[in-house]
């Protein structure tokens, strides 16, 4: 009966610090999550690259409602450039519109942007999204 008790007491403490780690962390339900789809000048291709290597950089670094903004450029087309964009939630998305490095991305590429379509997801796996990036080894 006492390591019933014992096991019962373990299991309630650590039921209760989930909980409590859950609570402080937002529901992927709550999370903003995008794929911004861009067709770059080919003459601003290499500057682009730059700028928006700079803007993600800082954005992962210095906001904390930025999970994850994500680079990506077709293989076969390089021109066609696509970002993975996951935000804690709205607010932090509004937040981060404000930025200097935001404003400084958006104000230095627009005229090398030939189209940009904003497409907002869902997230079909919620819990696949705590693992997301850990297994890639970092710098690649």
């Amino acid at each position: 009966m006492k390591n019933i008790s014992r096991f019962l007491l373990i299991l309630l403490t650590n039921l209760l610090i989930l909980q409590a780690t859950n609570a402080q962390q937002p529901t992927t339900s709550a999370r903003m999550i995008r794929i911004a789809e861009l067709e770059i000048i080919p003459q601003y291709l290499t500057k682009y690259k730059t700028i928006l290597q700079e803007e993600a950089s800082a954005a992962i670094a210095k906001e904390p409602g930025v999970i994850a903004i994500f680079p990506m450029a077709e293989a076969e087309h390089p021109t066609k450039i696509r970002i993975l964009e996951i935000y804690a939630d709205k607010a932090a998305y509004e937040a981060h519109l404000k930025t200097p490095h935001f404003l400084h991305y958006k104000t230095t590429t627009t005229k090398m942007v030939a189209s940009l379509k904003l497409v907002e997801m869902e997230c079909l796996d919620s819990a696949a999204m705590a693992e997301l990036f850990k297994k890639m080894p970092s710098g690649q």
